[in-house]
């Protein structure tokens, strides 16, 4: 009985009659899904998107790199890739990072972060049932198969975005966090202005093809890097391989995921003129790194690529905490004041990521700014923090005074001079 309501709801669907077909011939995982185009409504037998033209463009650049560090993958079928150190946001390698480019259904990523925003501030419930619109029914392109008759949880919603990529689940979400897709396409980009996506426009909120959708390698990690740390809940729906919604199981759209354990996210998207693109976040040793490839040939290319970025990026490059706020790195000259030294240290964590050869080499100095005549006041800035390797600044941060430190008095400073002169 469940089954043919589901098959009557599938059949009223444009663009149905493939996937009621294949419910009745056999079970889902008798042939896995072929990953998605967004603007496609036909599953696996549809004909293959034309291959986009990869830009030539400058060659790929690890701008930590040292000697001995190897170059970065040059990935000649991808258009743009960033691979990116999750705590830090340290870019470890890229190419043509900054590339216009369209996003296709990586635009869900932001789609997810507002939603996870609107549950975090309290408009919204994990369990509220949400209102099925028609035009969330009737949006083309990937679904999760939901309709106006359904009572739909936010999350349930959530599983068909991140794991079906759902573009009816994106439009539902949408409406229940701003009311219609306008509205909520303005708070898609003016997120991105905050997260400083500078070269993202969105124009919809499931990337269905726009000329005027556009984002770039650099500004998808960067969000990614944005939804990790903020919301890491994302990642346990989307390290999910299969999703079941109203007696349908569907498979991840992430490929990476059946090729490597530690993958526990992100994102795809497919157009014709996107290619295949993933953005991808592994976690391995207690380091997690994303990677996005945008542009490539094939999902197996793609795939490959993605493994690359992140085995070059445990290979040759680390984490180094360097120094503890509040831990004394230097003592500061000071004949002038009470104490005439005042000890300083790091205003917060210096966390580093650098290259594994470095990561034993790296120096720490302290430069100091003049003592000002009033004295030293705890936690005002008082000169550099700098940490280097091989002659390489990696990273400057203030030095604080850990004390009060006032003049001395004039009997002490005259003590001070007649002791030096002895």
């Amino acid at each position: 009985m469940q089954l043919a309501t589901s098959l009557r709801r599938l059949v009223a669907r444009p663009g149905s009659i493939a996937i009621v077909m294949c419910l009745v011939a056999g079970p889902a995982s008798a042939a896995p899904k072929a990953p998605h185009a967004a603007t496609s409504t036909k599953p696996a037998k549809a004909t293959p998107a034309a291959v986009p033209a990869v830009p030539a463009g400058p060659p790929p650049i690890a701008p930590l790199a040292i000697a001995g560090v190897p170059q970065p993958p040059t990935l000649p079928a991808q258009a743009s890739y960033v691979l990116m150190d999750a705590k830090t946001g340290t870019v470890i390698a890229a190419k043509s990072p900054d590339l216009a480019w369209p996003p296709a259904s990586l635009t869900k990523l932001m789609t997810a972060y507002l939603t996870y925003q609107a549950i975090a501030n309290g408009s919204l419930k994990m369990d509220q049932t949400v209102a099925i619109s028609e035009a969330a029914w009737h949006t083309g392109g990937s679904r999760m198969f939901i309709a106006p008759d359904m009572k739909v949880t936010v999350d349930e919603l959530l599983h068909g975005l991140i794991i079906d990529s759902g573009n009816d689940a994106a439009v539902a979400l949408a409406q229940a966090v701003a009311g219609n897709r306008e509205a909520f396409v303005a708070m898609m980009n003016a997120e991105a202005a905050k997260l400083h996506l500078n070269n993202t426009h969105y124009t919809d909120v499931d990337g269905l093809p726009d000329p005027a959708l556009r984002t770039t390698a650099m500004d998808v990690a960067t969000l990614s890097r944005a939804i990790v740390n903020t919301f890491p809940q994302y990642l346990k729906i989307s390290v999910q391989q299969h999703y079941t919604f109203d007696n349908i199981r569907q498979r991840s759209w992430n490929p990476v995921l059946f090729h490597d354990s530690t993958v526990d996210g992100l994102k795809t998207g497919r157009t014709a003129e996107a290619g295949h693109c993933i953005d991808a976040t592994a976690l391995r040793g207690g380091r997690r790194l994303i990677a996005v490839v945008l542009g490539g040939p094939s999902w197996t290319v793609s795939t490959n690529d993605i493994e690359a970025l992140l085995d070059y990026g445990y290979r040759f490059y680390t984490n180094a905490t360097l120094i503890e706020p509040g831990k004394v790195v230097g003592m500061m000259g000071t004949p002038d004041y009470r104490t005439e030294t005042v000890p300083v240290a790091a205003g917060r964590e210096i966390v580093l990521t650098v290259p594994v050869l470095a990561a034993k080499n790296l120096k720490t100095s302290v430069t100091y700014d003049v003592p000002p005549k009033g004295g030293i006041a705890k936690g005002a800035k008082v000169g550099t923090i700098t940490v280097s390797a091989g002659g390489k600044t990696l990273a400057s941060v203030p030095a604080i005074a850990q004390i009060d430190d006032p003049p001395a008095g004039f009997i002490t400073r005259m003590m001070r001079h007649l002791h030096k002169l002895l």
